[in-house]
């Protein structure tokens, strides 16, 4: 597969979704339908900072497609994000969560900002006014914000008292809050915990031993390191780790325990005492049976797509591979996990908290661990299943059931 330029995030997620309607022979105009989001809102969002000066942001929600359910996906603070990401991430949302079969729609929101350089009284503000500026568009039933890259269970706490100050108290407004304003347990690891359970899941499908296996986990933040956790609580070999400014690497294993200490003392992962430094473009290429890019988007491209020496790549952060690194993985035999299932756990967890405001019911946290590993596991026997039977690779499989279930909605429900 040639391309003839640099493809867009948006572009990119939608060439996957343009082969996907071929496989599945949907009509244009259902095409066109699920291909654009159907509203985006661009924001200005003025915040009076520490030292008295205005500073103003730009803000966006696209909301990609309702039709089973409300419209849910997190808010990312960073001050590389554009529109073009934000419509890539709403689109994932909505393939996501009806491949896990969710009843929601897919959405997302940002804010071009890089949260280290505020203080917290002024995230604080930024997010108060970001909330007053897309009020409108979200609602329990409407469209749910949670936690993304650069926001937390902070960020959501602040959301969701913006929103009340208007609505009264509702806290369903958002999913990922503190366990004290109504949050689920278990939500914070869940991301990770849908990666180690995928992985123990798939392992004897995908030919490799969970324990013996020498894994690589790209990133650091909430999504790698409870995966890094887990999996090293499960007894597996963590040989390298990395972060923003770099990684560690240990043939024999790393002590994950240890390293967490380290990065909450450091905020980095590099100059821990356990392992040798390395860069994330070495740590890609390891020698190694199962890489885990949890970080950032694009990391594995065409141009190192034919170093990369893993058996099996579970795909931790939202699209970390293009189509053309995905596409020379596939011909060099890499089974590849896709983002839309392994990073499900943290969007399952926000229905099961969801559902439990709604209620105002709350469960315990070995039921929503148990919840999410019977739902994870079976939307992986369904990937599974239809690749074996169709001859597809995972990724495929998983985004056929995923615009196959939002395509029969939309004719159910007669919008065409």
């Amino acid at each position: 597969m040639v391309i003839s330029h640099q493809m867009t995030a948006f572009e990119e997620v939608n060439l996957l979704f343009d082969r996907s309607s071929d496989r599945l022979n949907l009509s244009n105009g259902l095409r066109e339908m699920l291909r654009r989001p159907w509203r985006e809102l661009q924001v200005q969002v003025p915040v009076r900072m520490d030292d008295g000066h205005i500073e103003v942001f730009t803000g966006y929600r696209v909301q990609h497609n309702g039709a089973r359910g409300p419209y849910k996906g997190g808010v990312r603070y960073h001050p590389a994000v554009d529109l073009e990401e934000v419509r890539a991430l709403a689109s994932l949302m909505t393939w996501k969560t009806a491949l896990v079969n969710l009843p929601y729609g897919g959405a997302k929101g940002a804010v071009q900002v890089d949260p280290a350089l505020l203080s917290q009284p002024e995230l604080n503000r930024l997010t108060r006014r970001y909330t007053l500026n897309i009020e409108h568009l979200i609602a329990p039933n409407r469209d749910i914000p949670a936690p993304d890259m650069g926001t937390n269970s902070q960020t959501m706490a602040w959301m969701m008292d913006a929103y009340g100050q208007l609505h009264g108290y509702t806290p369903a407004i958002v999913t990922g809050k503190p366990v004290e304003l109504g949050g689920s347990l278990g939500r914070e690891a869940a991301t990770g915990r849908g990666v180690g359970y995928l992985l123990m899941e798939a392992a004897q499908d995908l030919e490799i031993d969970p324990q013996g296996a020498r894994i690589v986990i790209q990133g650091f933040g909430n999504v790698g390191s409870w995966a890094a956790r887990l999996l090293h609580d499960s007894g597996c070999r963590i040989v390298a780790v990395s972060g923003v400014r770099g990684g560690v690497y240990n043939e024999k294993g790393l002590d994950i325990p240890a390293l967490v200490d380290h990065y909450r003392e450091t905020r980095s992962v590099p100059g821990f005492s356990g392992g040798e430094n390395i860069t994330n473009a070495e740590l890609l290429e390891l020698d190694c049976e199962v890489l885990v890019p949890a970080a950032i988007g694009n990391v594995i491209t065409a141009e190192n797509a034919p170093r990369i020496k893993a058996k099996v790549v579970l795909e931790g952060a939202n699209h970390p591979t293009t189509p053309e690194g995905d596409d020379i993985m596939t011909d060099r035999g890499i089974k590849v996990l896709p983002d839309i299932l392994v990073n499900s756990g943290g969007v399952i967890v926000s229905y099961f908290e969801w559902t439990q405001n709604l209620q105002q019911f709350h469960w315990e946290e070995d039921r929503v661990n148990e919840e999410l590993r019977k739902t994870i596991v079976r939307a992986y026997h369904e990937v599974r299943d239809r690749a074996a039977s169709e001859g597809l690779t995972y990724r495929q499989a998983a985004f056929d059931i995923g615009v196959q279930r939002v395509a029969q909605v939309i004719e159910l429900r007669g919008f065409l």
